[in-house]
């Protein structure tokens, strides 16, 4: 056995659960605010939970997303869902 390894039976070891990846895609997504339903981004800043942005990208938000530019495709989609009342179910940046 080598001297750089503990011996089976003595001593503790640490079990490191690996942390979800939650954000999918290329890596273009981290650089873009996203519209996510208000709703949602409230729930998400309470519980914790992630969001599915309009482009698909789902994340738990945590920055400042006036310090980013808008998502060309979720703001493609919000413009094609027409400028309709809503009741609030509308994209907002995150």
């Amino acid at each position: 056995m080598s001297t750089l390894e503990p011996e089976r039976g003595t001593g503790t070891g640490t079990l490191v659960e690996p942390t979800p990846q939650v954000s999918h895609g290329d890596g273009d997504h981290e650089r873009f605010a996203h519209y996510v339903q208000k709703d949602k981004i409230m729930a998400s800043a309470l519980d914790g939970t992630p969001v599915v942005a309009l482009c698909g990208k789902v994340w738990v938000p945590g920055r400042d997303p006036k310090k980013y530019p808008v998502c060309p495709m979720c703001k493609e989609i919000y413009e094609s869902m027409g400028s309709g009342d809503d009741g609030g179910k509308g994209g907002d940046k995150k």
